[in-house]
């Protein structure tokens, strides 16, 4: 899944930028509002973790124009400013989630995972699950019929995206924009060697290929 941080404070983006690679995450830094404005609505990012103090244009006129711009992906404004109204007015002009500063690293990744699994249709759970797979985030595991098995850095990234989007076809390109941050080389053999790997490990028939289009994780049965 691939996040952009729009956040000024050097420092802190850095930490944040290294904690959601970590977590598994291509992530995206600018410090610019006017930049954010036009990058966010044109790179196909899952997430968005926006400060609202920022140079050039502030974070909620740029939350109000992506909007405008009928721009859905998720966004978690992410703020030192902790008055009620000025979470009211984030929360209206369409953000998603609002964490104040300071506040915890495990905290930011818990909201980023519930925000995404809820956009894409899973909500109250403790763990991914799809396609008869139960994927752990925390520990980057995936348990099958009772079996567990661990998983790479590029395996569980591949594997949350697919079951993310457990039945449809996800093409290369897709892949390839949503698994690598701007700043990668990108091999599409690469992500052909994963797939092999991870059907390695859940099964020949766990993931589909369709020829000229892409990829599709099945679903199955637990």
């Amino acid at each position: 899944m691939r996040i952009l941080i729009v956040e000024d404070n050097v420092a802190l983006a850095d930490e944040l930028t290294a904690d959601l690679k970590r977590a598994g995450y291509a992530v995206d830094w600018l410090a610019d509002g006017r930049d954010a404005a036009y990058q966010g609505a044109t790179e196909p990012y899952d997430l968005i973790v926006l400060d609202l103090g920022l140079p050039g244009k502030s974070g909620l006129d740029v939350l109000r124009e992506w909007r405008a711009a009928q721009m859905q992906r998720p966004v978690l404004i992410l703020t030192a400013r902790d008055h009620w109204a000025e979470r009211i007015e984030g929360l209206k002009a369409g953000a998603d989630d609002y964490l104040t500063k300071p506040f915890h690293p495990e905290e930011l990744q818990l909201r980023i995972q519930a925000l995404l699994r809820r956009s894409h249709g899973q909500v109250n759970q403790t763990h991914l699950i799809a396609a008869g797979l139960q994927l752990d985030e925390a520990l980057q595991q995936v348990s099958k019929n009772g079996a567990t098995f661990e998983l790479t850095a590029a395996e569980f990234s591949l594997l949350r995206y697919l079951m993310l989007n457990v039945g449809k076809i996800i093409s290369k390109a897709q892949l390839h924009d949503h698994l690598y941050d701007g700043e990668s080389e990108r091999d599409s053999n690469v992500i052909e060697v994963h797939i092999n790997h991870l059907r390695g490990k859940l099964g020949k028939t766990a993931i589909e290929t369709r020829r000229g289009q892409g990829y599709r994780l099945v679903e199955q049965s637990a």
